[in-house]
């Protein structure tokens, strides 16, 4: 034994000390996880099942509606009065209304022209239409380019203000609420506004302006947008998927049913004595749209949506893009449900049942818990039964309740019916950033009046939205420039569940979140919709 060296005795020692501390940590699970750790997981799971079936009734409800308002609710043509705005060679131009057109811009190097042309193509009288270019660039070059462009525009005869503050307080609502102080628009009716990439047809105001002619009662005309780069990477056809469930059944129910939604923020056309009777605009979220929208409906306006009516857009093609697109459009809708719940309720204009599909449905269910319940059940809690098998999960509701919201989900696109399941994927992991910023906006914390401004690449300048110059893979060899580390540590977490589901597990969980683990790994790289222009 004196012959021993040390340098054996010590990993024995090592060995016995870690057996100990394992074997400690082994029981203190034990002794915590019976009476704590099994309640409150499934409490938790209660909860998200309670949550499951108010997605899946609100999901349900919705297509219950627009099936009925397929098959038997009549045209907007024919539930409101419309007449087609006619020329008259002894009236001239007198007999069409004065309509404005907003732009605001931001940096808008690649689209600029688009919505700039497509605005001064518009079948109008001239002398009956004013187009305003709010541009807030902070780049010299873009500011001079885009000044320019509003000067060649002008000099074919088109009237158009190119128009600049000294700062950017309250973004793009403090632009449209300067535009409309200007003395050169107050004779105006009818505000139509179109962000940067936006491109409508030359019919634009002649299909929607009438309604808002004839029928006083309505404040706002929403035209559905069109995607020119929805088939340019896999990020833009997912994109593509969410949204035309927004404007296929989301907007169409409101419209029918409440004559209620939320104004897009663009290719929408106001009434401007609506706007100044709801309080104008206000920069007190991220998503005034919809703040100027809530506010309209409480005083009584009613809203039209027009699915023939479309206009073309550009999606963002950047995880990166995306991510704060994202973050803008869940906390802003969060942060605004949270200031105007109580008036909503106060509210004596508007009736019951109208208050209610305002609160429960179109901000509760959709705006938070749609969020919640995909990212705590799915990526949260039902992994977390696996490490606590004492803690069951029902298989209606891990496996039928979302099969079914997912189905549902999937009619508004039905040419992408086979990326359904990447588009599952895709989405839990964005429930992730969207759940973040509900939270943030919920509960007022630091980022909840960020604002950043969606990039655009003008991937779709051509008519037809010709993305042939693009080819269409992922630069998967190249390192990106910032790791998502949140998306990562999910990816890390998912996968140690996976592993513990496939040697000891018995519901298959594993290849659920293998897949999972792949695509938050995938997504914490920022490899989601790279391409490489040719």
């Amino acid at each position: 034994m004196d012959g021993v060296s040390p340098k054996f005795v010590l990993p024995e020692t090592f060995d016995g000390v870690r057996m100990e501390i394992t074997g400690q940590l082994g029981m203190i699970w034990e002794l915590v996880k019976a009476p704590v750790i099994v309640p409150l997981l499934q409490l938790a799971v209660y909860i998200c099942l309670l949550m499951s079936v108010m997605l899946l009734c609100e999901r349900v409800y919705m297509g219950i509606v627009i099936v009925l308002v397929k098959l038997f609710w009549k045209k907007p043509d024919k539930r409101y009065k419309f007449e087609p705005i006619q020329d008259d060679e002894e009236l001239g131009s007198s007999n069409f209304p004065v309509v404005l057109v907003q732009i605001p811009m931001f940096n808008e190097r690649e689209v600029y022209k688009l919505s700039i042309g497509a605005a001064s193509g518009l079948s109008w009288p001239s002398d009956r239409l004013v187009i305003q270019v709010l541009d807030d660039s902070t780049d010299p070059t873009v500011k001079q380019m885009v000044e320019m462009e509003c000067q060649r525009w002008a000099s074919k005869g088109i009237n158009i203000r190119y128009q600049i503050r000294e700062n950017r307080v309250g973004y793009k609502a403090g632009a449209l609420k300067e535009g409309l102080k200007r003395s050169y628009v107050k004779h105006c009716e009818y505000v139509v506004i179109f962000d940067a990439d936006f491109q409508p047809e030359p019919d634009f105001l002649r299909r929607s302006i009438p309604f808002l002619v004839h029928n006083p009662n309505i404040a706002l005309v929403q035209a559905r947008w069109r995607f020119v780069n929805s088939d340019e990477c896999l990020l833009t056809r997912m994109q593509e998927m969410s949204l035309d469930y927004h404007f296929t059944v989301e907007q169409e129910v409101g419209s029918a049913t409440h004559a209620f939604f939320g104004f897009n923020g663009t290719a929408g056309i106001w009434r401007i004595a609506a706007i100044n009777e709801a309080g104008g605009w206000k920069d007190r979220t991220t998503v005034e749209d919809m703040d100027l929208a809530v506010r309209a409906s409480l005083r009584g306006w009613k809203f039209l949506y027009l699915g023939d009516l479309q206009v073309k857009s550009e999606l963002p093609s950047t995880f990166r893009a995306f991510r704060f697109q994202q973050h803008r459009w869940s906390c802003g809708p969060a942060n605004l449900f949270r200031k105007m719940v109580m008036e909503i309720v106060r509210n004596k204009k508007v009736r019951f049942w109208k208050k209610v599909y305002v609160i429960y449905s179109f901000f509760f269910v959709r705006k938070v818990i749609a969020h919640w319940v995909t990212f705590c059940f799915y990526c949260v809690v039902l992994p977390l039964t696996i490490l606590v098998p004492e803690v069951k999960v029902p298989i209606w509701g891990s496996v039928y309740i979302p099969s079914i919201i997912t189905i549902l989900n999937s009619v508004g696109t039905p040419r992408s019916i086979h990326l359904l399941f990447y588009w599952i994927l895709f989405e839990n992991v964005m429930s992730l950033h969207r759940t973040k910023a509900t939270l943030i906006g919920l509960f007022e914390a630091g980022r909840a009046n960020e604002w950043v401004v969606t990039a655009k690449l003008g991937s779709g300048q051509s008519a037809k939205g010709n993305t042939k110059g693009l080819k269409k893979f992922p630069r998967i060899f190249k390192l990106p420039d910032r790791l998502n580390t949140l998306e990562l540590g999910f990816a890390a977490f998912l996968f140690v569940c996976g592993c513990y589901d496939f040697v000891h597990g018995k519901n298959n969980y594993f290849i659920y979140l293998f897949l999972q683990t792949m695509s938050f790994f995938i997504s914490g790289l920022g490899w989601i919709g790279t391409y490489v222009p040719s």
